[in-house]
C-alpha cells in the first residue's frame, strides 16, 4: 500500500487516504498498523507511534471531519458544525515535541500528539482565506489539495498518479480520433 503526500498539508493528506469517495471508496487505512505507518511517513510527525483501536477510530473521525470541512470550503458552503467540533477537539490535545540537533529536527510524541498536529494543520489551512483549496481534476479522484502553483493553475492532486492518467487518456483519445473521423484505423489504407 502506497500513501501519497501530495495535498500540501498533513490534514488534507490524511483525508486523502480514502480515494474515489463518490464511486467506490478505497480506504488505505485498514487498521491501527496502517495508521502507524502513515504517521511515520508523514513529514513533521513523530517517526514511531503506537496506535490502538480507540486511536484508530479517533484518526478516522478526524480524517472524515477534515474531509467534510475541506469540501465545505471548496464548495463555498458553511462548515459542518459536527466536523468543526471533531477537529477542534483533536487540536486541543498535546503537541509533538520538536528538538533541533546536528542531525536536524527530531519530532517525538505519541499518536494523540500526532493527531493533534494534523488537526492544527487542518485548522490553519481551512482558516486561511488566501489558501486555494481544490478537488483533483481527475474524474474519479476526490482528493482535496492546497494549490500553491503560480496563478493557482494546478489541476491534479499529483502528477504521478492523476496527472499522468489524464494526459495518457487524452493522448489515446487523440490517437483514436483520426481513425474514427476518416473511417480507417491506424495503418489502414483505402
Amino acid at each position: 500500500m502506497h500513501f501519497a503526500f501530495v495535498s500540501g498539508n498533513p490534514a488534507l493528506d490524511l483525508a486523502g487516504t480514502v480515494g474515489s469517495r463518490r464511486d467506490g471508496p478505497v480506504d488505505l487505512l485498514a487498521g491501527p498498523a496502517d495508521l502507524e505507518r502513515w504517521v511515520a511517513e508523514c513529514d513533521g510527525l513523530p517517526g514511531r507511534v503506537t496506535a490502538g483501536p480507540a486511536d484508530f477510530e479517533s484518526a478516522l473521525s478526524l480524517r472524515e471531519a477534515v474531509y467534510r470541512l475541506a469540501l465545505d470550503r471548496v464548495l463555498g458552503r458553511p462548515f459542518d458544525p459536527g466536523s468543526l467540533d471533531t477537529v477542534n477537539a483533536a487540536a486541543a490535545g498535546p503537541v509533538p515535541a520538536v528538538e533541533l540537533g546536528d542531525a536536524g529536527v527530531r519530532v517525538t510524541g505519541d499518536i494523540t500528539a500526532a493527531l493533534c498536529h494534523v488537526a492544527r494543520s487542518g485548522i490553519a489551512v481551512l482558516a486561511d482565506p488566501g489558501a486555494c483549496l481544490k478537488e483533483c481534476g481527475r474524474t474519479d479522484c476526490t482528493r482535496i489539495y492546497l494549490d500553491r502553483s503560480r496563478g493557482a493553475r494546478r489541476t491534479w492532486c499529483g502528477m504521478e498518479a492523476c496527472g499522468n492518467r489524464v494526459k495518457a487518456a487524452a493522448y489515446r483519445a487523440r490517437r483514436r480520433a483520426p481513425a474514427t473521423a476518416g473511417g480507417h484505423g491506424p495503418g489502414e489504407t483505402t
